[in-house]
């Protein structure tokens, strides 16, 4: 008899993605609730898309043997809470909201290795005078305690930076904020994360350098990592990053730190069966390492490039840990040596799109660099300023898949690709 998976927000490439696992023959897979709903909604309760999760698993005729996560809030919270409920491997829920909550995640991390923590402070943007909490020289970055990408997320320099920052996220920061604190309530907390709730903010010294990413799981206590991804200087230094690298190409000094660091991380959060990928910057410059955040689950923007390299998609780990079993991944199956995942960047203002690549112009690139991939996220009539999970400093038109020998090939592929596609946006003043 088959085995039943519930991926949240399973969307069709994910599902076609699932089918390169090794035993895909024997499970049958499930979407547990819509990607518009559970990832696209601007306004939700985090309780309701609970209820509703519950509703359609106590509604299946048949056995629930997995649910695993692949998105970030609400999906990375609820899983863990449904796996209880169904006696599923799993991380705690404690675990897992150490890691989702800034302000609580940097704390840990300042107990066990403060030597990759950027300095950083809590702000309640609600009280009469926020500047006053600041203990940072400028210029810093300030953000939401739970945010999607860089939303609400502002470079401060000055006094007048900062008052300016904090209209808009009093504006703004309850649209997620509310729903993560529904998300805390179910679980015990600290006296002083209740006070500095979904709704509050954190100010933390700014770092530069490039990002790496290790991924991997913690299986009955053991910790593995089957990959590192890179995220190299960006094309256009008008923005900071552009695309993602597999693997990764930073020297193996650095992979061997970013793994340690992680681990010491996870045992000491008591995070256990469950799936992670971590945030690094290397400042090459200084030599020095820094944690950005970590992540609590597979991350599906990762899987395109594991099975172009690997010939796998990492979903093979998260399965694994939801059945029980111990987590394995196929190593350089692949296509290609090196595979990138590419934005397709603008990053002037506000606009609507007039005009996107043609079909033909799309096959000529699968047909000069075979193995590209290109995904449009626009069509004629998008206005820019509506799309959603969009960073403050560009919109994302698209995304490329890239396939090539070695990195430099990437990077040529990726700037002739750029180059080729053709976009019609007409500004709005």
């Amino acid at each position: 008899m088959k085995r039943n998976i519930f991926v949240v927000a399973l969307e069709e490439i994910q599902r076609e993605e699932l089918e390169t696992l090794r035993h895909s023959d024997q499970f049958e897979v499930h979407s547990l609730l819509s990607v518009k709903t559970a990832v696209e909604s601007p306004q939700f309760s985090f309780d309701e898309l609970l209820d509703q999760a519950r509703q359609k698993l106590a509604a299946f005729d048949g056995s629930v043997d997995a649910i695993v996560a692949q998105w970030d809030f609400p999906t990375s919270v609820m899983v863990p809470i449904l796996c209880r409920e169904y006696d599923i491997p799993s991380p705690s829920v404690e675990s897992v909201l150490k890691c989702e909550h800034k302000y609580w995640s940097r704390l840990e991390q300042q107990k066990v290795i403060p030597e990759v923590v950027p300095e950083f402070c809590a702000v309640d943007p609600f009280v009469e005078n926020p500047l006053s909490q600041v203990t940072l020289d400028y210029p810093f970055w300030i953000k939401p305690v739970k945010a999607f990408s860089s939303h609400l997320g502002f470079r401060i320099e000055n006094d007048e930076q900062f008052h300016a920052a904090i209209e808009e996220i009093r504006q703004g920061i309850r649209q997620l904020g509310d729903p993560f604190n529904e998300a805390l309530r179910h679980a015990e907390l600290p006296s002083h994360i209740q006070e500095m709730d979904g709704n509050s903010c954190i100010a933390e010294q700014i770092v530069s350098g490039v990002q790496g990413a290790p991924e991997g799981t913690v299986y009955r206590g053991e910790f593995n990592v089957h990959g590192i991804i890179a995220q190299p200087n960006s094309v256009n230094k008008e923005i900071p990053y552009d695309r993602l690298e597999y693997p990764s190409n930073l020297p193996e000094r650095i992979h061997r730190e970013m793994i340690d660091v992680s681990r010491r991380f996870l045992e000491h959060i008591g995070y256990d069966n469950g799936c992670f990928n971590a945030e690094f910057m290397w400042d090459e410059a200084q030599d020095k390492l820094w944690l950005i955040e970590v992540n609590t689950r597979i991350s599906q923007s990762h899987s395109e490039i594991f099975i172009m390299v690997d010939g796998m998609s990492n979903h093979e780990v998260a399965v694994d840990i939801a059945f029980g079993e111990r987590p394995s991944l196929a190593n350089r199956q692949g296509v290609a040596a090196v595979a990138a995942k590419c934005y397709i960047p603008y990053e002037h203002r506000d606009g609507i799109v007039k005009r996107v690549p043609s079909e033909a112009q799309i096959e000529a690139l699968t047909q000069r660099f075979p193995g590209t991939k290109v995904r449009i996220d626009v069509e004629p009539g998008t206005r820019l300023g509506e799309l959603m999970h969009q960073d403050n400093f560009c919109y994302r038109l698209g995304t490329l898949y890239v396939a090539g020998e070695d990195h430099d090939q990437i990077e040529e592929r990726y700037r002739a690709c750029l180059e080729a596609l053709e976009f019609e946006i007409e500004p709005i003043e």
